[in-house]
């Protein structure tokens, strides 16, 4: 059984340890994902052919005191729900990515004695995976920096998961890449996104520096759903030469990986995807926090710059900094190369395979 939902930095690791426990002789029979009603996940999973259940559930950290307590309602409510999903599907092994659906469902597992792990894909832990880790047998974590927060021998640092259609793209030639966005090879290419939804701020600091940028670079955008419209707007509002050299898009699926190829740079918020997708492709980052999730992402972001894969940039100095410092670090090759390598020597290729490795591990000794 996998648990978790609410965004796809929860959903899509989860997905690459599905393909590798296919790979390893599963089929999608023996796999039941249970998620939050109304979340991306209903989208996500289903389209990877695996069957899905979902409960009530809401966030009750960072929101007013009436809302944590409704969401607290739900929460309570979708225990015998959870216990009824865990007890008709009899899963050997529970693996939670994250959600605030994972706290039902690690209580039933809890008290029926299945054997469950969690996977930490930001560097430092927030307070949920904290209480739930007290639950679990095993937690697997991207990186040994995850390890002091958590007694000793618990952690089992297994590295990011990749989905397999992004690594597979780690292959592709860039004029080819670069050729599905009908981007020129002479030009730097900077890869802008935020996340599904996007990210606001980005957006409007982006849009306010193309005309200073697209004379010198080319720019692959996802906007995110929220702001589409008015990106689009702005868009159309670009001089024919400028247009020439910006590719904007609402989301990216099946083209996300040629877009990742395509770029020398990518300017992002510093969620957890950053520690594993830029280091895949090799690809050095502008990383900017989401000042609402402060603590987290500041603390991937500086990970990532204290090793040389990544510049910080804070989301108040996006309107001053952000074109500056794209112009100054795409054009200095020596810096992009440096920074390149750094972020490939983060990569753990076999991610997957070794979470779910941990997993039937976990199956095996309760089944014994």
């Amino acid at each position: 059984m996998i648990c978790g939902g609410g965004t796809g930095g929860h959903i899509y690791p989860a997905l690459a340890v599905v393909a590798s426990l296919q790979r390893m002789g599963l089929s999608t029979t023996d796999i039941l994902w249970v998620g939050t009603r109304g979340e991306i996940e209903e989208k996500l999973v289903p389209r990877a052919n695996l069957r899905l259940e979902t409960i009530e559930a809401g966030a009750i950290a960072g929101v007013s005191w009436r809302l944590r307590a409704v969401n607290a309602a739900k929460l309570l409510a979708s225990l015998p729900k959870a216990k009824g999903i865990l007890d008709g599907f009899q899963p050997d092994v529970l693996l939670m990515t994250g959600g605030y659906v994972n706290g039902p469902v690690a209580i039933v597992a809890w008290l029926s004695r299945v054997p469950s792990a969690i996977y930490l894909p930001d560097i430092e832990p927030g307070k949920a995976i904290k209480s739930l880790s007290r639950l679990v047998q095993r937690i697997a974590c991207t990186a040994p920096a995850s390890q002091k927060f958590f007694p000793t021998g618990k952690t089992e640092v297994t590295g990011y998961p990749i989905r397999p259609e992004l690594r597979a793209a780690t292959k592709l030639d860039k004029l080819e890449a670069l050729a599905k966005f009908n981007f020129r090879a002479d030009r730097p290419t900077l890869f802008v996104f935020g996340g599904s939804r996007g990210a606001r701020s980005i957006n409007q600091a982006l849009i306010a520096s193309l005309p200073q940028l697209l004379k010198k670079i080319q720019i692959i955008h996802i906007s995110g759903t929220l702001d589409w419209l008015d990106i689009e707007a702005n868009s159309n509002m670009l001089a024919p030469e400028l247009r020439t050299y910006y590719r904007v898009f609402p989301y990216l699926h099946e083209e996300m990986g040629a877009a990742f190829k395509a770029a020398d740079l990518v300017l992002a918020r510093a969620g957890a995807s950053m520690l594993g997708e830029c280091p895949a492709f090799g690809l050095p980052a502008i990383l900017v926090p989401y000042p609402y999730a402060w603590r987290y992402q500041k603390v991937n972001a500086d990970f990532m710059v204290d090793r040389g894969a990544a510049e910080r940039l804070d989301d108040d100095k996006l309107p001053a900094e952000l074109s500056p410092m794209v112009i100054s670090l795409i054009q200095d090759k020596t810096r992009l190369a440096e920074m390149s390598a750094n972020a490939k020597d983060l990569d753990v290729p076999n991610a997957g395979d070794n979470l779910a490795k941990l997993l039937i591990g976990l199956a095996k000794r309760a089944i014994r």
